[in-house]
């Protein structure tokens, strides 16, 4: 039998993780690891105390805010898996950590295409002291990303808003 290699192996916790989301469009996890210790996960869903879209029966967003384009994410419901993560983690245990993150939307169950941080969580991904970030595509692909790109390469700075 075939060992699965570390990342997807974390990669893997992510995505079950992800399964306690509470968005009914699209729903991801994220891990926060340091020195092959699990430091932190979290999920998407409404601010704790607060109902979230599953309980209410529809998406805040797309009902009151239909015309809200690609993005909006004032508009959202949720806090993202990136940010639960971080909230519970304290940063000197998020310098030099890495973050696994993996989005699976519900009307099909396939992997988001392209999943990244959105510019919110990439500017506190930054200031957490997260070094690298791990980003599933399929089962046993993934992107990786160097937090010190996003410092380097600014895409608001180029007028580019990413998701």
């Amino acid at each position: 039998m075939d060992r699965v290699d570390k990342i997807n192996y974390y990669l893997d916790i992510a995505e079950t993780i992800s399964e306690r989301g509470t968005c009914l469009r699209k729903n991801y996890g994220a891990i926060i690891v340091k020195n092959d210790e699990i430091i932190s996960t979290g999920y998407t869903g409404a601010p704790r105390g607060r109902e979230n879209c599953i309980d209410l029966g529809f998406c805040v967003k797309k009902k009151y805010f239909p015309n809200v384009r690609h993005g909006g994410y004032d508009a959202c419901r949720s806090v993202h898996a990136e940010q639960n993560a971080m909230l519970s983690s304290s940063r000197k245990d998020m310098i030099n950590a890495d973050l696994y993150l993996v989005g699976v939307r519900k009307d099909s169950k396939k992997y988001e295409e392209g999943a990244s941080p959105c510019q919110m969580c990439r500017k506190l991904i930054i200031n957490s002291g997260i070094k690298k970030v791990y980003a599933r595509i399929d089962k046993t692909h993934y992107t990786s990303i160097d937090v010190s790109d996003w410092i380097k390469q600014d895409d608001l700075l180029n007028g580019k808003i990413t998701y």
